[in-house]
């Protein structure tokens, strides 16, 4: 299955993974600013916006961006990842090495050992979620995830996009089998900024030192008004901050 994406404009190719939280739809601010000086890519993981959540074996998200990436004729390309999407970002820069010309990582994970906050959330998420109550762990996740600089219109277009994911990965019957694939942080050799958020879980406070520790060339950003969207918190910010660092 070819995950749904959708392209714009022309130049260098960049390719936006969204967060597990939400879907491409996180990227629209960055969209036509983007696709005004660069090829741009955005697709949907299974079980997010618009790719179904199924498959008919065990599959990774890194590996569809893989298969992409391929059908689309793209051979190097820069890589920009929120949270989840920036794991996965990891995971494609390890397996395909000569694929990626550069990176940028949005609070991203990378596989680090679960720390208290985080362990929290889980659970907390998990048991809104045991007990059918889908628009209380809606609310925990625009609590936890957008920091203090996200509006009204901001929360509530988060909140779709975690429901319609909630709603899809739910239904599923049966669940797809997701791996994820091996992250060799000292192995990811292309340019990358390290973005990490002032008001972001010190799980991926963490995490993002780790990563700017362990790449061989990689730059960190600490932004202290940001949380852990801060391309939907600020968005004219970050799509400027893309641009000086894609260009």
């Amino acid at each position: 299955m070819t995950i749904w994406h959708e392209e714009r404009g022309s130049g260098d190719p960049v390719v936006l993974l969204h967060s597990s939280v939400a879907d491409s739809g996180m990227w629209d601010p960055q969209w036509q600013p983007l696709g005004d000086r660069f090829h741009v890519i955005r697709p949907d993981f299974r079980g997010h916006g618009r790719t179904p959540y199924a498959a008919e074996g065990p599959y990774s998200d890194a590996g569809d961006v893989a298969d992409l990436l391929a059908a689309l004729g793209l051979r190097r390309v820069a890589l920009v990842g929120s949270s989840y999407g920036g794991r996965v970002a990891l995971e494609l820069a390890t397996g395909h090495p000569d694929l990626v010309a550069r990176l940028v990582l949005l609070n991203a994970g990378c596989g680090l050992p679960p720390t208290p906050d985080i362990e929290a959330f889980g659970s907390e998420e998990d048991r809104l979620i045991e007990a059918g109550d889908v628009g209380g762990a809606v609310d925990l996740n625009v609590r936890t995830w957008l920091g203090p600089e996200a509006d009204e219109p901001v929360r509530t277009r988060l909140a779709a996009m975690q429901r319609h994911a909630f709603e899809v990965q739910l239904a599923a019957d049966p669940e797809p089998e997701r791996g994820r694939d091996p992250i060799d942080l000292p192995a990811v050799t292309a340019p990358a900024l390290v973005v990490i958020g002032g008001h972001d879980l010190p799980y991926f406070r963490g995490s993002g030192r780790h990563i700017a520790e362990a790449m061989p060339d990689a730059t960190l950003l600490d932004l202290e008004w940001a949380g852990h969207l801060p391309s939907m918190e600020r968005p004219a910010e970050i799509t400027s901050l893309l641009r000086d660092f894609l260009s």
